[in-house]
């Protein structure tokens, strides 16, 4: 039977809603992982660990010079003077998205500074971190369930105009249902595989149940860069995404 979808319709070109994390420890592993991965990945999402390891606008140049986008992972929070200042730091770098943590004055702030830099650069809101569920909510003082949260939180970052949202693919139906296709969403803790390993993401779902679910992009890492061959898991990723996309359902 055909199974129903919230396929996202956006002008996505396939190949580039597969975002890879690109969290290794130095810029040389990460120059020689993107070299493995050479035309299956486009789009790199780089955290704190590279930003904490030096080099990390180099890597950034590196990565445009190779006609890949990039995704600045950095989670802005601060007072939101600083965060403007931060954001406008990114106007030479090209990057696609970046990502922004905190209140309606720190989003408007970050907003605001891409604006003014012709709004190329993406402002992502992020909602609720996948590797915390209930009870990690409970011990940080939020008396709701994530979905409340998340959706609270994506409806204030659209009022204000950010470009999207963070969020767990098991949010993602729900902001789709309220917000409709204005938001972008991006989803991070897919886990590929049948029986997943342990690890810190508590709140996952697999490429088709994701993307079926509303995400726009989705956020993988570990599944591709622990792999034995990491070129032909992201590959195997692509296929099942453009297969997607192509025929818009997914049977069962």
């Amino acid at each position: 039977m055909t199974l129903p979808t919230l396929l996202s319709n956006k002008p996505i070109p396939p190949a580039e809603r597969l975002i890879f994390a690109l969290d290794v420890p130095s810029p040389t592993l990460a120059r020689e992982l993107v070299e493995t991965l050479g035309d299956a990945v486009r789009f790199y999402k780089i955290g704190l660990e590279l930003f904490m390891a030096g080099g990390y606008f180099e890597l950034i140049e590196w990565l445009r010079a190779r006609d890949k986008k990039v995704f600045v992972d950095l989670k802005f929070f601060d007072v939101p003077e600083t965060v403007r200042s931060a954001v406008r730091q990114l106007e030479p770098y090209g990057a696609t998205f970046a990502t922004v943590h905190g209140n309606d004055a720190i989003l408007r702030a970050a907003v605001e500074a891409a604006q003014e830099m012709g709004d190329e650069l993406g402002i992502l809101a992020v909602t609720a971190l996948t590797s915390l569920d209930q009870a990690d909510l409970a011990d940080l003082g939020f008396a709701c369930d994530p979905k409340t949260l998340v959706l609270s939180r994506a409806r204030r970052a659209l009022a204000i105009g950010c470009r999207g949202v963070i969020s767990s693919g098991l949010e993602a139906a729900d902001l789709r249902a309220s917000l409709g296709d204005k938001l972008l969403i991006v989803t991070p803790g897919i886990r590929p595989v049948l029986n997943r390993p342990a690890d810190d993401q508590k709140r996952t779902l697999d490429v088709e149940d994701a993307f079926l679910s509303g995400a726009d992009h989705i956020v993988v890492g570990r599944p591709i860069r622990q792999a034995p061959d990491p070129r032909a898991a992201a590959a195997a990723i692509q296929q099942r995404i453009a297969r997607l996309f192509a025929t818009g359902t997914q049977t069962a």
